[in-house]
This record gives structure tokens, C-alpha cells and sequence, in this order.
């Protein structure tokens, strides 16, 4: 969809459309508004928060709707004693799916696939020790946890790790039009940077956007439209 047809849509849907009145709106407030649409829209449906208690994966449209958000990232890593450590996570990052890494031994010089689970850092402890849960490259299973902004993957010195690979959701890309100035980077744009979602989203992210407005100019009639035909057609 055009960002010239989302500007359109917006203006419409709170009923400004050639308004001359003190609601007149920028065009970067309404920018502004659509990405932030994009992002709460994201994060209440990879959490599930909706009226069938969908979360990311747990219906074909889900997982359609948010599959062109999956990312795979090739990891760096930092040997330490115990885990190895990777780089920061990317600036994009938006919620954890999986890891995938392989591993080697003394015994096993080949890379073998190995099963990670994400854990909770409190429980490192217990889980080193119970000889059930910790690593074990026999079983080709092991941990890991996430803190500072890093993630760790736990071998308790049993193997080397190899080819580690995080798959992620990532931040919606923000919109831009064309000389209109970026709210987040305060840059004019030459060029326009459209949504990367389908059309049928980009719908919602509209009215999203709409319902966000709606409550900054204290349109109290616009604003619960705009919310029950969100969640309405999620």
C-alpha cells in the first residue's frame, strides 16, 4: 500500500480529511502513529493477547501475519567457563523464537546438532547441578539464558560450541514519505519507505494508528470505533 493511501485512510478514518479546524494534522504525527500501531499490534499478538488467545504460531493466520518478521542471525560467541557468551543482541530485536547451535568433543570432531532450551537465569545454579538438566553433550542437549543484553549457552565445559544461530522476531520496519519529516531520527526523507507487511495488515495498522490519535486529540467517538474494528478483524 502507498504511504500517500495510509495518510488518506488515516485522515478519513478520524474524520479530518479536509478539516480546516484546530485538529488539523501533520503528516509525521500520523507517521509517528503508524509505526507505534505496527509495534503494539506485534507485541499483543506474539503475546496472544486477543479474543481467541492466538499467540505467535498457534493458527495458520498467525502465523502468516508474522512470518515476515522471523529473522535468522549467525551469532558470534565469547568462550567462557562454563558457557560461551554471544555479541549483543541486533538493535532490531523485538522477541526471542529459538537457537540453534552444533557442538564438538574430544571424542566427536564432527559438529553435532545440539537441543537448546531458553532458561531462567535464577535457576542456572540448579540446573548445573542436576545431572538430569545440565549440559550433556551424550544426550546432545544443554541451556541457555539471556542477561545484558547477551545470551548465554551453557556447556559446562563438555563441548565446544559451533555455528550458534538465533531466529528472532524483529522490530516492524518504520515508515517514511517522502519530505516529510522522520519523527524518531528528525531526518527528511528523499524517498519513501513503505511497510513491509500485506495490505490486509497494513488495514489494521491504520486503524491502530487512528485509535492512537483518536485518544491524542480526545476524540472520544473515534477512538472505541477505531479499537473494536482492530481487534475485530485481528
Amino acid at each position: 500500500m502507498l504511504n500517500s493511501t495510509i495518510l488518506l485512510k488515516v485522515k478519513q478514518r478520524l474524520n479530518k480529511l479536509d478539516s480546516r479546524d484546530y485538529d488539523n494534522l501533520q503528516d509525521w504525527q500520523i507517521v509517528e502513529a503508524f509505526i507505534k500501531g505496527q509495534v503494539d499490534w506485534c507485541r499483543r499478538n506474539l503475546h496472544g493477547l486477543n479474543i481467541v488467545k492466538e499467540g505467535d504460531e498457534q493458527s495458520t493466520r498467525r502465523i502468516d501475519d508474522l512470518q515476515i518478521l522471523l529473522t535468522r542471525l549467525p551469532l558470534t560467541v565469547t568462550k567462557k567457563d562454563g558457557y560461551y557468551e554471544t555479541d549483543p543482541l541486533p538493535t532490531d530485536y523485538l522477541q526471542w523464537k529459538r537457537i540453534t547451535t552444533k557442538g564438538t568433543s574430544d571424542c566427536c570432531p564432527d559438529p553435532e546438532p545440539i537441543m537448546l532450551y531458553l532458561a531462567e537465569d535464577a535457576n542456572v545454579s540448579m540446573l548445573l547441578r542436576d545431572k538430569y538438566k545440565q549440559p550433556d553433550f551424550e544426550w546432545r542437549e544443554s541451556f541457555v539464558t539471556m542477561s545484558s543484553n547477551k545470551i548465554q549457552i551453557y556447556t559446562a565445559n563438555k563441548f565446544e560450541v559451533v555455528s550458534p544461530e538465533l531466529i528472532y522476531y524483529k522490530q516492524p520496519r518504520r515508515i517514511e514519505i517522502a519530505g516529510v519529516r522522520n519523527p524518531y531520527t528528525g531526518f527528511i526523507p528523499v524517498v519513501d519507505v513503505p511497510s513491509e507487511f500485506k495490505d490486509d495488515l497494513v488495514e489494521l495498522f491504520i486503524d491502530e494508528a487512528a485509535k492512537i490519535m483518536a485518544g491524542d486529540i480526545e476524540s472520544l467517538n473515534q477512538s472505541p470505533r477505531q479499537a473494536q474494528s482492530t481487534e475485530g478483524n485481528n
